[in-house]
Formats: C-alpha cells, structure tokens, sequence
C-alpha cells in the first residue's frame, strides 16, 4: 500500500481528505515498521500540537478497518504497520527491537489438519518475533 492507494480508499469510504490523515498514512510509509499509538502521538504532535491520543486512536481504528493499516499485539501494546501492496499469502517476521518486518511465504496452516476436524477455519494469522540482523549486531 503506498499513501495515494490509502488517501484513495478513505475517499471512496466516504471520509474526508485531511492534511492530518495524510501525514499519518505518510509516517507509516515512511517507517516500514509497526507503531505504537504512542509513537504516532509523538510523531504527529511534532506538527500538530493539540492533537489528542484520542484522535490517534480513532484515526489508527479506521484505517485498521479500511484494511489500510495492520495490527498486531506485542508485549500488551497494540501496533500498527501499513498494510502490504502484495495480494499473495504471507505472513511477518517481526524485529521486537526495532519493530521492522520481513515476508515469509510459507503458512504453517498448510501443516494443520484442521480439516478433519469439523472446524470451518476463516482466516488465520501467523507471526515471527525476535531480532533482525540489523540489531544483533548492535
């Protein structure tokens, strides 16, 4: 996903164009790594003083929901990333230190015989946590 595809799908949603929105979508293009509220709070109050965790929350809530941003949960604490431009089947290696990602191919679904066992599976989620490279070197 890049800024015009999600500023795209906000229009079409039927919500509004804000200068704000954009810079949000731009920091997570920008970043390539999950974020927490409290990092796009820091972030964006840089440029917009007043604004509220609220609106962090709300604006993080909508585009999770318009599939523009993705989320998971580490360490008790919601994050969010932009969402991939690939439409294939993948799932993440995450870096707990410094939160980027990497795509895996494989699914462990593949190995799971949940098909004799009457469970209808809808969808599925698969995540790698450790370090990167990057910050085992350092």
């Amino acid at each position: 996903m890049n800024v015009s595809t999600a500023l795209r799908i906000l229009k079409e949603q039927g919500y509004k164009y804000t200068e704000k929105r954009e810079d949000l979508v731009t920091l997570f293009a920008k970043e390539k790594r999950y974020l927490s509220a409290r990092d796009v709070l820091n972030h964006m109050q840089r440029s917009y003083p007043g604004m509220s965790v609220d609106t962090i929350y709300r604006n993080l809530t909508l585009f999770t929901d318009l599939a523009i941003l993705e989320e998971t949960e580490w360490n008790g604490e919601k994050r969010y990333r932009l969402s991939c431009a690939t439409q294939s089947h993948h799932h993440h290696l995450i870096c707990l230190d410094c939160g980027k990602t990497r795509h895996i191919d494989s699914c462990p679904m593949e190995a799971i015989p949940v098909g004799e066992t009457g469970f209808e599976v809808t969808g599925h989620k698969f995540e790698v946590y450790g370090r990167c490279d990057e910050c085992q070197a350092n």
